[in-house]
């Protein structure tokens, strides 16, 4: 029987594992999508089930591209996983977030463009609102906890997305500032909006590892300076982490029910595989 977690971590860049747990369990789910990026480690931390998964694989071995979002987020799911906190490293498009600093954003932008964004399709249409793509309750707990941990803090800000993985020119750097973008990463869509579907809270931990390109008296990002900045972050996000689970608060959202108003394919023509591939997600509202 597979042990149930009611929260998850989404380790991104720098945080591959977390330490702690106890009772630690190792599952390896399948999905109508696929594998996920790779086992998911469920056990207790300061008393609390929690669900771990890097979002990279063993040893950072997926692209941004290649990573597995929807296979993810429904293995999650599948666990029983009510909320998520993604840990992403980002790049800061403001001077005043600064490399070492931690981001809870409060809107996203989506520039991918080769990824699968949804559950759905195959005789059966959704349109979840994504309006705050970020669970704004489990965004305020977040941010308590990062500032618990010592961190600077910042709360708000979108977060724009890239599909990598390589990093912006100047130009594109400076056009994503005129736009009024904060940050910018490579991980946090399409996650955000499957785990909307998946009708889970979900909040992001960015941990600002350089300037982008843009800033003319600092060094262009490179991989060494992201992983530099990250070792010196990873105690905080732990810590942060850690302070999280031990005070979670009960949901006070309506993420829970995002499916409630989103289905608009008459039940009698869905097809029954397409039926039976996604009654995890929408089996309540079927029946």
């Amino acid at each position: 029987m597979k042990q149930k977690a009611s929260i998850a971590i989404i380790g991104g860049s720098g945080l591959y594992e977390m330490p702690g747990l106890q009772d630690a369990k190792e599952y390896k789910v399948k999905t109508p999508f696929g594998n996920p990026s790779a086992p998911i480690i469920v056990g207790a931390l300061e008393g609390v089930q929690i669900a771990f998964l890097a979002r990279h694989g063993h040893g950072h071995r997926l692209t941004p591209g290649e990573v597995p979002y929807r296979a993810n987020i429904f293995a999650l799911k599948s666990l029983g996983v009510e909320r998520v906190v993604s840990i992403n490293a980002c790049g800061s498009l403001r001077e005043d977030y600064a490399p070492g600093h931690i981001v809870i954003p409060d809107d996203l932008f989506d520039h991918t463009k080769a990824r699968p964004r949804s559950f759905f399709g195959e005789g059966l249409a959704a349109h979840v609102g994504v309006a705050s793509p970020f669970c704004p309750d489990l965004s305020q707990q977040v941010e308590a906890a990062a500032r618990a941990a010592g961190a600077v803090t910042h709360r708000g800000g979108t977060f724009i997305i890239i599909e990598g993985p390589r990093f912006s020119t100047k130009a594109e750097s400076n056009v994503f500032r005129s736009w009024g973008m904060s940050i910018i990463g490579m991980t946090a869509a399409p996650e955000a909006f499957l785990a909307r579907e998946a009708e889970m809270c979900y909040a992001v931990m960015a941990h600002v590892t350089d300037y982008d390109v843009w800033h003319v008296s600092e060094s262009p990002v490179t991989v060494e300076m992201v992983v530099q900045t990250l070792k010196r972050n990873t105690q905080k996000a732990q810590d942060a982490i850690r302070s999280l689970v031990k005070n979670l608060q009960a949901p006070a959202c309506e993420c829970g029910n995002a499916l409630s108003t989103a289905l608009i394919t008459n039940p009698q023509v869905i097809p029954p595989a397409t039926r039976q591939k996604l009654d995890l997600l929408v089996g309540k509202y079927l029946k």
